[in-house]
């Protein structure tokens, strides 16, 4: 019952007070270490655009995200052993504490409601200063319509990354792993992109996109179901789902937004990558909060699997 008391804590916390201060959260840690890291990598000389090159920064980039993961879920792992046995409430508090930074769904909210605000002002410059909290793409060129896809885009990906992954990992191997998937999730944003350091972030982009296999379609899953229970279409954003999740560059993108694009009957663009489902309705700031209104559900879906397979695990054990 310990896992089933740190996971309904690490939910409180993140309900009722969101991310901790910066100076002492983990993921900006992660990044501070990989920052660091990433200064040794292989690739300021000529010879990283050969095979020669290219397997070097394939080789320090594999290193870097196995030595980060250590780094943190190691540490992890033991000392939530040790506080098992002298303190039950010490476990869940520090698990509990340490689970609530390996996801953060109030924070998506927030950020994703904070510029629908600004759009609907019709302050697109505060908007697009705002986005890249949500987003990677450059967006000083962006129009309304366009930032308010890139927002319900995000908040669709985000609910599969920033929420429902960490808590699979969470079930499947306890705090540690819910760590390590933040981890490898960090070291994606920040290397796994196409460029001068490619090869670099190749192991962490693929790694990453596989730990995101079952998660982001169990995320899709849900938005269909959301859908229908927020009175959406859900049967299109089944349809959509199914039929245009391949279209985005990531194998495992496509299956939350496809799910968002057809349950709101919209059509999600990212110019020159990709677009998902029709253009029924003009995506407006109000859209935002309908899509908003589905992650909320989706999320809640999500907890309570998480939930009954926690006390169904402790049914079966004893």
């Amino acid at each position: 019952m310990r896992l089933l008391f740190v996971l309904l804590l690490a939910l409180m916390l993140d309900l009722l007070l969101g991310e901790p201060p910066r100076a002492i959260h983990p993921v900006v840690w992660m990044g501070k270490i990989i920052s660091f890291l990433k200064k040794f990598a292989p690739g300021s000389s000529k010879s990283s655009s050969t095979g020669e090159g290219r397997m070097r920064q394939l080789i320090y980039g594999s290193v870097v995200v196995l030595v980060t993961v250590c780094i943190f879920a190691a540490p992890v792992y033991f000392i939530l052993l040790y506080m098992s046995q002298f303190s039950y409430i010490a476990y869940i508090i520090g698990g509990a504490m340490v689970l609530k930074s390996a996801f953060a769904f109030r924070q998506l909210r927030h950020t994703v409601l904070e510029i629908k605000g600004l759009l609907a002002k019709d302050n697109l410059k505060d908007a697009r200063d705002r986005m890249p909290a949500l987003v990677s793409r450059e967006t000083r060129g962006l129009g309304k319509s366009a930032l308010a896809s890139a927002a319900v885009e995000s908040v669709a990906e985000n609910i599969s990354d920033s929420f429902v992954a960490p808590l699979f990992y969470f079930l499947l191997l306890g705090v540690p792993g819910a760590v390590a998937y933040r981890v490898v999730n960090t070291c994606d944003a920040m290397i796994g992109y196409h460029g001068k350091y490619e090869y670099l972030g190749k192991f962490a982009a693929k790694l990453d996109d596989a730990l995101n296999f079952i998660p982001a379609r169990i995320s899709g899953l849900l938005l269909v179901i959301a859908a229908y229970l927020s009175k959406e279409n859900g049967r299109n954003a089944w349809r959509v789902m199914l039929l245009e999740h391949g279209k985005t560059e990531s194998p495992n993108a496509g299956w939350p937004m496809g799910a968002m694009a057809g349950a709101l009957r919209v059509r999600l663009r990212k110019a020159g990558s990709y677009s998902l489902g029709d253009a029924s309705n003009p995506l407006t700031p109000s859209l935002i909060i309908s899509g908003v209104k589905l992650t909320d559900v989706a999320a809640l879906l999500w907890v309570l699997v998480c939930l009954i397979m926690e006390v169904a695990y402790f049914a079966f054990a004893i």
